[in-house]
């Protein structure tokens, strides 16, 4: 008997604790614009620091976790997130309030650095961060039906966030402590990055295609209240079926696999994302904005898991994997004052056209890396979803072997030619009966 697979819980609440600030994003920066002195401009850069000081905190700590120790850094993680978003949910002070969205952002993106860490060293990672994916969708979306009966305070998302955060500490008691450092293992001298210029192509372009996605998502909760007519219940039902068909989206990607290859997904995923975009963010009605931005939370993770599948094929040691994650969150990070800008000075339906014909132009250069790279195996990447680093990227990042990441797929290896004596022509003479017997060789060589 095989035994059964468990889920690492204490993971997945780390995970979902870790994921909730960018999920909550529409709401968080659509309720400090209309609750607090702020224009749209000003709350949506407080969205944008928020997740930059939370992809700060994966960059400065993906590769000490273990030095440091899982539980300190979880707790540490959880601790600023507690203090500084409850600090932001319980103050009218704009200073504030900016200050505790940054402390808490930086806590975020330290439980979901040590939760991305822990989760690639898992026997089955995929399992534990598609349980992650349901965890923190499913709280997100009770999040969004919940909150709009309780008021207009800026301070619930941020509540909720900081109350999930204490939530999970107790968990943390069950993470590994500090570990000393191994020694490098052999073979890692540092060798030329390869492929460097569809990397270099990949990283650029990802990072503008993240930015168009979160620009559209930073600014979806003023849309959908001030064009599209929508009250605070009914646009928390939208979010919540929208994460939901997001979940769809995560299931139909691990289908897929690598059955249509990477250029289509890539490219044609891309075009059908831009028109979501055009559609929601134009939308005067609440059908056409639900329509939109359910049509668009169903397809951007399926497109998201080939970008991440096919930064990792160009890089055996996942490198480049890393280099075009840390794009990727850049745009992340920037993408609420993007948004914020690009509508006051447009509109929201000008920005939808801006957007959209942005991914127009990047569909173009992805689909080609694709193409170029069609001869590598495609490696179907960890899920992310609005920020976060994926299981996959922090493993290369930190050096965790290959098997221990055993659901990204088999890494790449180069294929060497040697030169063996083998026969010219088969003769009669080779096929008889089995048994011992003397193997004679006819002159002559070739490759294997």
């Amino acid at each position: 008997m095989f035994a059964p697979r468990t889920t690492p819980w204490p993971l997945v609440a780390l995970f979902t604790a870790g994921y909730l600030p960018p999920y909550l994003l529409p709401t968080t920066v659509g309720r400090l614009d209309t609750s607090l002195p702020l224009s749209t401009t000003q709350a949506g850069a407080v969205g944008s620091a928020l997740l930059l000081s939370s992809a700060t905190a994966g960059f400065l700590l993906a590769s000490r976790v273990q030095r440091l120790g899982a539980r300190t850094l979880a707790r540490l993680g959880l601790a600023l997130a507690v203090l500084g978003y409850g600090a932001a949910a319980l103050t009218t002070a704009v200073p504030a309030v900016v200050v505790g969205a940054v402390v808490g952002g930086f806590g975020s993106g330290t439980a979901m650095t040590v939760a991305a860490t822990r989760i690639a060293a898992e026997k089955d990672p995929h399992r534990a961060s598609t349980a992650g994916l349901l965890s923190v969708s499913a709280l997100a979306g009770a999040v969004y039906l919940t909150v709009p009966h309780l008021g207009r305070a800026h301070g619930l998302p941020l509540a909720a966030i900081a109350l999930t955060a204490l939530a999970v500490w107790p968990l943390t008691g069950r993470l590994p402590g500090a570990a000393a450092d191994t020694p490098a293992a052999p073979g890692t001298v540092t060798a030329p990055l390869p492929h460097r210029r569809s990397g270099l192509v990949l990283a650029v372009t990802v990072l503008c295609w993240s930015l168009a996605q979160n620009s559209l998502w930073g600014v979806s909760g003023r849309i959908g209240l001030t064009q599209a007519g929508l009250g605070d219940a009914a646009l928390g039902v939208v979010f919540a079926v929208a994460l939901g068909a997001g979940l769809v989206g995560v299931l139909v990607a691990g289908a897929l696999g690598p059955r249509l290859g990477r250029a289509m997904p890539v490219g044609a995923g891309t075009v059908l994302i831009a028109g979501c975009i055009a559609v929601s963010a134009s939308a005067t009605t609440p059908t056409a904005f639900a329509t939109g931005e359910i049509a668009w939370n169903t397809v951007y993770p399926v497109v998201l898991s080939y970008l991440i599948g096919l930064a990792a094929s160009l890089d055996a040691r996942g490198r480049w994997a890393v280099l075009v994650g840390s794009a990727s969150s850049l745009g992340t990070a920037a993408g609420p004052l993007a948004g914020s800008v690009l509508s006051a000075q447009a509109g929201y339906a000008g920005m939808g056209m801006i957007l959209a014909a942005g991914l127009l132009l990047v569909a173009a250069p992805l689909t080609a890396v694709a193409l170029h790279t069609a001869g590598r195996p495609l490696l179907p990447g960890a899920i992310r979803r609005r920020g976060g680093t994926p299981a996959a990227l922090v493993a290369a990042a930190t050096g965790t072997p290959s098997g221990a990441v055993p659901e990204v797929g088999a890494v790449e290896q180069p294929v060497v030619e040697i030169d063996v004596e083998a026969p010219a022509v088969a003769v009669q003479g080779a096929y008889d009966t089995a048994g011992p017997r003397q193997a004679v060789a006819a002159p002559g060589s070739g490759t294997g």
